[in-house]
């Protein structure tokens, strides 16, 4: 038997899927990490932390050793989160710089004010926004002491998540990363599929840090897992999160799209293989590469939906557990006027207003926790009928089906009313790793096991379809109530800036 280990590595945690050669999911751990905010609006993770959890989750896992069985490794990570470390010792030199991380928002700022949206859009896909590495990159080149010169020395390393864990797989012998996450650094061109010498010069970023970018259906390189496997296997099949659920849920032709539920979530819609510049709102990303194909999609990006949840539960105490949400939201038969912005690391997709602070209207006497509950969970689905409605209007194509995966589809609550505002079918996918799957998908491919797009389509999930019973009025004026507290946020940070 043939089987994949799958590190999904995540925002707040540390994922190993166990997948056998049918793609079945047969085993899988998880350990979480800490998250650190030394100031409002930053985000910060200890790398090594991540990867010694990263370790413990696969050595955790049922792992069948023996003679007969063949084992190879994928992954699969946050996207924008980075790590900069000492080429030599492999120590960090500060701090994993998270993707909520908002440190970087002055400079990012100042593109815009020098009018170079509209380069950066045209080389990266992007739009000058600290949620994408590079601004939190110069800040810590800029910030902490002797960085920039040792880098400019030739003496550190940068990668995204996947590239720090590449690097300590093979120890230290592979720098390396996909198209798809150098696509989320506002450093790669997408059109090239190269680092970007001119914004490599405009971020002040060293071109020696960098890794070498390589198609997501390599082979990568070696490792033993540090000693968990009797003898080394192959690590193939890597990408970031979003673009393993849009693998994982074969969203592999034009025009398909999916939703990924997560800490935050991101909507992303396949475009073929040529990149465009995306409607305002939306970024443009390397998808995938798959069998000497680049696929590219257009993107939206919600900062906080499984994020809400946590807020709930964690900071107000007003669940037990996310679990707990679906019951409560569906004990009151609407929210009761109350709508629930979840700014909590701005607005992204697709107003992209990273000063915005979450906020909560239509409070009254009769509000209970229920309906604050019920509007979070609303929020989520509004967030991603906001991206939908831009890409329908603006690239003036349909969209009658969206896949979802991630955490919070599990909850039936949110499932139905996402059909119900958006006002056509979701899909929910029976297995819920659907990132992992992805990466396992790709692992295959660089392994021989599948051997052409065809067979990738012919893999098959059990799917659930929810239809909108919500009454097209009804639609409306919920939607209504949520755009008028959306641009009571907006107004509100713009006073405030």
């Amino acid at each position: 038997m043939r089987y994949i280990i799958t590190i999904d590595q995540r925002t707040s945690s540390s994922k190993a899927l166990l997948f056998d050669e049918k793609l079945n999911l047969v085993s899988h751990r998880i350990i979480p990490h800490r998250i650190f905010h030394p100031k409002d609006d930053w985000a910060e993770a200890d790398a090594e932390e991540i990867y010694r959890n990263t370790i413990e989750a696969i050595r955790q896992l049922d792992l069948p050793v023996t003679a007969d069985n063949t084992f190879s490794l994928s992954i699969v990570n946050q996207r924008e989160t980075f790590v900069i470390w000492d080429r030599t010792t492999g120590k960090p030199v500060y701090h994993a710089v998270m993707w909520q991380c908002r440190r970087g928002a002055a400079f990012c700022q100042s593109l815009v004010e020098q009018g170079l949206e509209t380069a950066l859009r045209e080389r990266t896909g992007l739009v000058p926004d600290p949620y994408f590495s590079a601004s939190g990159v110069k800040w810590v080149l800029d910030n902490i002491e002797s960085v920039r010169e040792r880098a400019e020395r030739g003496d550190l390393l940068f990668g995204t998540i996947d590239t720090w864990l590449l690097w300590k797989l093979t120890g230290g012998k592979v720098h390396a990363t996909d198209y798809s996450n150098a696509s989320r650094t506002l450093l790669f061109n997408i059109r090239d599929l190269e680092w970007d010498s001119e914004m490599l010069k405009l971020f002040t970023v060293p071109a020696c840090m960098m890794p070498e970018a390589r198609p997501s259906d390599s082979i990568f390189g070696e490792t033993d897992i540090e000693g968990i496997l009797p003898e080394k296997v192959k690590i193939a099949g890597v990408l970031g999160n979003s673009h393993g659920a849009l693998v994982g849920q074969l969203c592999l032709d034009p025009g398909m799209g999916k939703t990924t539920y997560g800490t935050g979530s991101s909507v992303m819609f396949n475009i073929g293989e040529e990149p465009m510049i995306a409607p305002n709102g939306m970024v443009c990303s390397v998808g995938y590469s798959l069998f000497d194909r680049t696929c590219y999609v257009l993107e939206g990006h919600v900062h906080s939906s499984g994020a809400v949840l946590d807020w709930l539960t964690d900071n107000l105490r007003l669940v037990g557990s996310s679990e707990d949400t679906q019951q409560l939201a569906m004990s009151v038969p609407n929210n009761g006027g109350v709508y629930f912005v979840p700014a909590f690391s701005g607005l992204g997709s697709p107003w992209w207003v990273p000063e915005a602070k979450a906020m909560i209207t239509g409070l009254t006497m009769s509000s209970t926790r229920a309906h604050v509950v019920r509007a979070a969970l609303e929020s989520i689905a509004y967030q991603v009928a906001d991206v939908v409605e831009l890409v329908t209007r603006d690239l003036k194509s349909s969209l009658r089906e969206l896949a979802i995966d991630g955490e919070s589809a599990k909850n039936d609550f949110l499932m139905q009313f996402q059909a119900d505002i958006l006002g056509f079918p979701v899909k929910r996918m029976g297995l819920e790793e659907a990132s992992g799957l992805g990466s396992a998908i790709l692992n295959c491919c660089a392994c021989g096991i599948l051997t052409s797009i065809d067979q990738v389509r012919e893999i098959r999930r059990i799917s659930e379809i929810c239809m909108p019973e919500m009454k097209a009025d009804e639609r409306v004026r919920n939607r209504q109530g949520w755009l008028q507290s959306v641009h009571t946020v907006m107004l509100a940070a713009k006073k405030n800036s």
